[in-house]
């Protein structure tokens, strides 16, 4: 795993990468590169980065934070085969708890998905439950669902930022997942 001091969030840098090519750790990989791009996508925001919305229409910055942070519960969810409890209530975290939370929640799930087996993998469901009712997909659904969407979104960051006049530092290097001196 990459060195963290005791203070420092993770996916600051990608942890190492696993040692075979098992379904858990390619999915553990997969979470590694999301981690890494909310980090440095979601650092250092400012109240007007946040406020930014690229039309009247559209979530705002702080918004698709919190969607982020949704699907970074569901991912943990499906990881810890947990279902998803649907809440009445508004997240009322601020950016600096949220972002704390989703980067905890994901690395949560890539310590859970690392080193599953197929075996252990084909079982797990994504799964929605609103009272009495609920819902159960296969975890393909999981891969093209809530994983995927989380990367979309963290990518809409990136463009926000640079949109807010506020870009991601160029020092970023997703390919290797170490930043540049």
């Amino acid at each position: 795993m990459n060195a963290q001091t005791k203070n420092q969030l993770p996916f600051y840098e990608i942890p190492a990468a696993p040692e075979n090519y098992s379904s858990g750790n390619v999915v553990t990989r997969m979470i590694d590169g999301l981690g890494y791009r909310y980090y440095w996508a979601s650092d250092s925001l400012k109240e007007s980065d946040l406020a930014f919305q690229p039309s009247e229409s559209g979530k705002s910055c702080l918004e698709t934070i919190q969607h982020i942070y949704d699907l970074s519960v569901t991912i943990k969810n499906v990881a810890n085969s947990a279902a998803n409890v649907r809440k009445n209530s508004k997240n009322e975290m601020s950016y600096e708890e949220m972002r704390k939370k989703t980067l905890e929640n994901l690395f949560e799930a890539r310590s859970s998905f690392l080193n599953k087996t197929d075996a252990e993998i084909e079982p797990l469901k994504v799964i929605f439950q609103n009272g009495e009712n609920k819902s159960e997909f296969p975890f393909w659904n999981f891969i093209n669902g809530p994983l995927s969407d989380a990367i979309y979104h963290t990518g809409q960051i990136v463009v926000f930022r640079r949109a807010s006049g506020h870009p991601i530092s160029s020092n970023v290097r997703v390919f290797t997942g170490v930043n540049a001196k």
